[in-house]
């Protein structure tokens, strides 16, 4: 007899946000969802960039990012090409989990899924996206399009737990807005309709859900909720406290929106988890999280998905069940992870291919998961659309395009076809950012390049500097922030001959935009090791963007640089005062303690960031570090390990290993283990000089050796290490040493060795007119050779892309002219980098003479 199976019930809130109910529930408003926490786990989990919900809640179900599994925005070309309709469930490029579960003999329901619409013909019963939305006023025939409901047969008893707006009582409307009771006016208010129907549409898959979990057999149930999302995109902004730009008759009327909300979403969750045993599996989740608080914008920018700039990062995820751990938080957690953890918890395989994690974290006595390389190549009855229907929305316009240019079918109107063409420049954006998101840069720049090239719209060009400067190719990033103020210059002078909205409250703010280009040349400077440039300008951006978390934290890693470590505690004690959760202030703290001997106050600071985002590596090596200080071995040895178990390359990690297992316990077999790595992988480290050739690196050596740094001269071994694509045998007399290594030999340094890079960083004028002096060539005064300049830029490229393929370098970019200037910030920097203490008189006299 077959084991029967255990249900699995998930239950999807759009934008829930732990800031919003952890009040409540103190409350008592929100007893529910606290009986559910206690007797499982709960925590935040990740969202992905950008935070749209179609493309999140197919994450969700899936496991994989929008570039794998196809759903890009909101909307997608209609087969015609002609125009756009909402996003399709047969423009998914991959199984959904209830798909995976279908070819393994379970029975489904799935509720209003984000998209679903039209409904697959899974073993069970499936209501589309759509299937709540009144299209008709009352008393009008309110039909359902073909594909709303499967089984068909189903349908006509479906449209009978349909709510519509209208049939919301004042009864049922009065907690969400009490003055509705006397206001005539207020309901006639447009902000009231949008209310009653998101109070509408959440009542219907109410309804339809309990009816099914009740009178159908189902062992994986999903209910999709949007009611929260619409709530709080109607009225947070008038959630208390008022704000100073908020009305005080709109903040009156609207105030309860948002808490009314929250507390029927709980009832509803009720009346949901009395309909199941206690061998049921109930998760709980949201794709993002809702700015509540100061952190609430005042300006919804004006683009497409402009709105999402209201949502938050972390949503709310709560599972209970058999197995799971009781009153227990989690952190971790990712939308990506659910699929996943599903598929264990379920007793199945999960994909390799996967882009998620299983959350092992949750489960009292978890066991390794089995793997599938990918559960697209199992065959079997999914319950997915047939083939001949599932299509990529845009490869299917391109293809119509062709059969216009080939005068088999008439074009279609240029405006149409700018729409369409506009909208999918907008997917390939998003999908994009999702890349980013997923540290996938290259193919990402790819579609970004291409974009931007065709719009010029502002923001592609924005993210396309921002990846760059991932991506550390500071040229190209300079490149395009240049180009991007020529063109916000002249946006600007458009929205001033703009004429004003008068029914926007904020119209009349005194806005200021915020100011992405001085944070993105801020960012750039940053990275390129000009902290003086880069602290003015971020600073600017600080005072006009006050609850920017992450403008903190740069100038906070600019005052770590400078060594001024109470500065920098300052602005890290800052961003934690707009978001207390965020992982990189509390990190940053702990490092600012730790540097100022604040050992215990580190630890605490490390161990807040670790239980909020335990995957990051440095945040346990600096544990340990913190841990060794206060001579805590054992506690240290266990941080340190960890380190090396998510890092495994980790050479610091060992290196504290081997002495504390050495030195401090006494356990010579255990060190010898970290010895062993740090003998069989990594041969020392090198501190490697470059630029593009002929640059003034024979100077540089020069001032590192007057400095106290040891240069290996050694010319003649140097021919003969190029010849031999630089054996490790003349490269390991350079251990612990300086070298000089052409920018054409950096792809063959051999990964054996850690590399310490000093790129000489010179303008195009500075280095011409060494190259054509030492290339003995004569320039006419006033000119510039072609050919010369060509070589340099292909030069500055090769440095670039070499810098981003090495995992087992660090550079520091040092910029020639301001070294000359004897720059005390720019020698301490060099010091610092270079872990070495610098004969600084030695250094400036050396400058001196290099200088005349």
């Amino acid at each position: 007899m077959t084991k029967k199976k255990n249900k699995i019930l998930v239950i999807g809130w759009d934008a829930a946000d732990w800031k919003v109910i952890m009040p409540f529930i103190d409350q008592g408003k929100m007893p529910t969802i606290k009986s559910l926490m206690d007797r499982g786990v709960h925590g935040r989990i990740q969202t992905l960039d950008p935070p749209l919900s179609p493309m999140l809640w197919t994450s969700i179900a899936t496991g994989f990012r929008a570039d794998k599994h196809g759903i890009g925005g909101f909307v997608e070309p209609t087969p015609n090409g002609e125009g756009l309709r909402p996003v399709t469930t047969t423009s998914r490029k991959v199984k959904a989990i209830w798909n995976i579960l279908n070819q393994e003999g379970w029975k489904s329901n799935v509720l209003a899924w984000w998209p679903s619409n039209p409904a697959e013909p899974i073993n069970g019963v499936m209501v589309s996206n759509l299937y709540q939305v009144a299209t008709k006023a009352l008393g009008e025939s309110w039909e359902m399009p073909n594909g709303t409901v499967h089984p068909e047969a189903l349908t006509e008893t479906m449209k009978e737990f349909r709510v519509h707006p209208h049939e919301i009582s004042l009864t049922m409307s009065i907690p969400f807005m009490p003055n509705l009771a006397q206001d005539l006016e207020l309901r006639k208010e447009k902000r009231t309709l949008s209310v009653l129907k998101t109070l509408a549409n959440a009542a219907t898959i109410h309804s339809a859900s309990t009816y099914l979990m009740e009178e159908s057999e189902w062992d994986f149930m999903a209910v999709y909720h949007d009611a929260i999302d619409h709530f709080c995109h109607t009225a947070m902004k008038y959630f208390p406290p008022r704000r100073p730009e908020i009305p005080e008759k709109d903040f009156e009327d609207f105030k309860n929106v948002v808490e009314a909300g929250y507390m029927f979403h709980d009832m509803m969750l009720e009346r949901t988890l009395s309909l199941i045993d206690e061998n049921t599996t109930v998760v709980l989740l949201s794709d993002h999280g809702f700015h509540s608080d100061h952190q609430r914008p005042l300006h919804i920018p004006n683009e497409p998905s402009g709105p999402a700039v209201e949502h938050s990062p972390y949503g709310i995820f709560v599972m209970a069940g058999p197995g799971v751990k009781k009153g227990v938080e989690v952190s971790g957690a990712s939308v990506l992870d659910v699929t996943p953890t599903l598929l264990y918890h379920a007793g199945l395989a999960v994909g390799k291919d996967m882009e998620g994690k299983v959350l092992y974290q949750c489960f009292e006595n978890p066991e390794a998961a089995k793997m599938v390389d990918s559960w697209e190549d199992i065959p079997g009855e999914t319950g997915q659309h047939d083939a001949l229907l599932r299509e990529d929305p845009w490869a299917a316009q391109e293809a119509l395009q062709q059969l216009v240019e080939l005068g088999y079918i008439e074009a279609l109107e240029d405006d149409k076809l700018k729409q369409v063409e506009k909208c999918k420049q907008e997917n390939d954006y998003y999908v994009a950012r999702n890349m980013i998101n997923g540290g996938r840069l290259k193919p990402a720049i790819d579609i970004l390049e291409r974009i931007f090239s065709e719009s010029k719209i502002l923001r592609y060009g924005q993210r396309l500097a921002f990846a760059y400067l991932t991506k550390k190719m500071y040229m190209k990033c300079q490149e395009v922030l240049e180009s991007l103020k020529l063109i916000d210059k002249e946006e600007r002078e458009k929205r001033k001959s703009e004429v004003q909205n008068p029914d926007d409250p904020f119209q009349n703010l005194d806005y200021e935009e915020p100011m992405y280009l001085e944070y993105l040349e801020g960012l750039l400077n940053l990275a390129m090791n000009k902290p003086r440039l880069a602290l003015p300008l971020l600073e600017k951006v600080q005072k006009k963007n006050p609850n920017n978390v992450q403008v903190a934290i740069s100038i906070a890693q600019i005052h770590v640089l400078r060594k001024n470590f109470k500065a920098a505690q300052k602005q890290y004690i800052t961003a934690l005062a707009v978001d207390d959760r965020s992982t990189s202030a509390h990190y940053g703290l702990g490092l600012t303690f730790l540097r100022l001997n604040k050992f215990n106050e580190a630890v605490d600071e490390f161990l807040i960031a670790i239980e909020q985002d335990f995957f990051q590596s440095q945040i346990h090596y600096h544990l340990g570090e913190a841990l060794a200080k206060l001579e805590l071995w054992n506690d240290a040895v266990n941080a340190f390990n960890v380190a090396v178990r998510l890092t495994p390359g980790m050479t610091k990690a060992h290196q504290w290993l081997v002495e504390i297992y050495q030195n401090q316990l006494n356990l010579p077999v255990e060190a010898q283990q970290s010895l062993d790595f740090l003998n069989n992988n990594i041969k020392g480290e090198i501190i490697v000089c470059t630029g593009v050739d002929n640059c003034n690196y024979e100077e540089l050596l020069t001032i590192l050796e007057k400095g106290g740094v040891h240069v290996l001269n050694d010319p003649e071994g140097y021919k003969e290490a190029e010849r031999m694509l630089f054996a490790n045998s003349w490269l390991e007399k350079a251990l612990g040493k300086a070298i000089y290594i052409p920018s054409r030999h950096l792809s063959e340094l051999p990964s054996q060795f850690n590399y310490k890079v000093i790129y000489l960083d010179q303008s195009i004028e500075e280095i011409i007119p060494v190259r054509t002096a030492k290339l003995k060539k004569k320039v006419p005064e006033g000119t510039v050779p072609v050919g010369v300049l060509n070589t340099i830029e292909k030069e500055k490229f090769i440095i670039d892309l070499w810098i981003q393929s090495q995992p087992n370098q660090q550079v520091l970019i040092l910029n020639w002219k301001e070294f000359l200037e004897s720059n005390d910030e720019l020698l301490n920097l060099l010091a610092q980098y270079l872990n070495v203490t610098l004969n600084v008189v030695e250094v400036k006299k050396q400058l001196k003479l290099t200088n005349k």
